[in-house]
């Protein structure tokens, strides 16, 4: 997340609400259980799941340890530590559980960083580096995220740690650490590029993948997806050069913060990217098709971003996609990025994402892992509670496969280029994304959210309620 820092509060309703979800936490436990070899890990698993989702002050090991009777922290150090378990197994079951019951053809992959702010020079990947969540350079952990929006919910679906070279270059530090020898330097687009490459690979319904100027302005990254023939819209930097196959400026290259300065006033059409505090968030959009050879069915476009109140503010993107992508299509997908802001926010206000108090490689993935799904979990009740109540009476999704592959995809998520499914009948040109709810055309999932969110510390804040299904859309 970058720049905001608002908090979340938890409160009575949540915890009603959750102690009314002990038959869908068994469930899911029951779901992952088989990654546990021992009984008795697998029940102190399903009471660390049941902690991290209660209204603690933080989510560390003293407190987790209270919370589900335990007299030391020892037990919990265990589960993340000693016990025999394999996180990416448990992170399979996670995309697994979120495509069954948030899955939607119409999905957006976001990916993100955050920072984990740390003291000491102890924790695996830590090292004096720009966090967005401090907005200033700060000692710190940085985690890459893969997250999925919907208009069901957003949550995440993957995460890899980013070892800042000082760590990859010296082996003492990284064997002290429980990293293995086989992980090497990589940088954040390249740790993006091995999560897509897994969602690409597994059961999971989207139609685009979406980041910032870190992820779009990587060369390697967007040929990864357009191999895979799956679209997306990605930001990138002023200085990203292109070229354009327009009349007024036909197969000359050009800086993209040049080519936005010689735009036509015609060229400009004011859209909502979706529904913001205050209203639609308005911007003038500008988009062009940039050359290729003919490769049938698909295209590239530069789409610029301008603001309405400072017109000298403008921001990129590189879109790829079917031909007949329109405009209001890949706004909407830009204006998706958001969401993944909503996930850390959520997700370290309650399920504690950043709460840990672990040193090494094993552990960190698997206290992420866990929180992952904890808030996954949320997102799922969520759903649930906000749902029309003929949709809730309506039949369960079809049931996955073991290990968290699911059914075969639906065929509208087999369609088209990638998983881009053709607009449906009377969509007039609109994406499935737009119609469902994440463009401009249909119900913007901001009036969705999670949870609703504090500008104050929780001591400070009265409480919202979280799930409380009479609970109405935010507007």
């Amino acid at each position: 997340m970058k720049g905001r820092t608002s908090a979340v509060v938890p409160d009575e309703a949540t915890a009603q609400v959750l102690s009314q979800a002990k038959p869908e936490l068994e469930a899911l436990c029951a779901r992952i259980e088989g990654r546990f070899r021992r009984v008795e890990v697998r029940r102190r698993l399903r009471r660390y799941l049941a902690a991290l989702l209660a209204p603690l002050p933080r989510k560390n090991g003293w407190q987790i340890a209270e919370q589900v009777g335990e007299g030391s922290p020892d037990g919990v150090q265990e589960l993340l530590n000693a016990a025999k378990w394999d996180a990416d197994a448990v992170r399979d079951d996670l995309v697994g559980y979120v495509a069954e019951h948030l899955g939607d053809p119409a999905g957006v992959l976001v990916v993100d960083e955050t920072g984990f702010l740390k003291k000491g020079t102890e924790s695996v990947g830590v090292a004096r580096q720009y966090s967005g969540t401090a907005g200033r350079v700060e000692n710190c952990q940085m985690g890459v995220f893969l997250t999925y929006a919907t208009a069901a919910g957003r949550t995440f679906l993957d995460r890899e740690l980013y070892l800042p070279r000082e760590w990859t270059t010296n082996p003492a530090r990284c064997r002290k650490a429980g990293i293995p020898e086989s992980v090497a330097f990589a940088t954040k687009p390249q740790l993006a590029q091995r999560m897509l490459s897994r969602a690409l690979s597994a059961e999971l319904p989207f139609a685009w993948v979406t980041g910032d100027t870190v992820y779009g302005g990587d060369t390697a990254l967007r040929r990864l997806l357009e191999a895979r023939g799956q679209p997306y819209v990605l930001a990138v930097a002023g200085d990203e050069v292109v070229c354009p196959d327009s009349d007024w400026l036909p197969t000359r290259s050009g800086r993209v913060d040049q080519l936005a300065a010689r735009l036509p006033a015609a060229a400009w059409e004011r859209q909502s990217c979706g529904a913001g505090e205050k209203g639609p968030r308005l911007y003038d959009w500008a988009w062009l098709p940039l050359w290729q050879q003919d490769e049938g069915g698909v295209r590239r476009w530069l789409l610029v971003r301008r603001s309405i109140s400072e017109p000298t503010k403008l921001a990129y993107y590189r879109v790829f996609g079917r031909t007949t992508t329109t405009l209001s299509e890949a706004v909407g997908v830009a204006g998706c990025r958001w969401s993944v802001e909503e996930s850390f926010e959520t997700g370290k206000g309650l399920v504690g994402l950043d709460q840990y108090e672990v040193r090494g490689w094993t552990p960190w993935y698997r206290y992420l892992t866990l929180s992952m799904l904890a808030h996954a979990f949320l997102c799922v009740l969520r759903a649930r509670a906000t749902a029309p109540a003929t949709e809730r009476a309506g039949s369960e999704p079809p049931p996955f496969g073991k290990g968290g592959s699911a059914s075969p995809r639906p065929a509208a998520h087999q369609a088209g280029v990638g998983r881009n499914a053709p607009p449906p009948d009377g969509a007039r040109g609109a994406s499935a994304g737009v119609q469902s709810g994440l463009g401009p055309a249909g119900l913007d999932p901001t009036r969705l959210p999670l949870v609703r969110l504090a500008a104050s510390p929780p001591g400070e804040s009265t409480a919202l309620p979280l799930l409380s299904p009479s609970h109405p859309a935010l507007p």
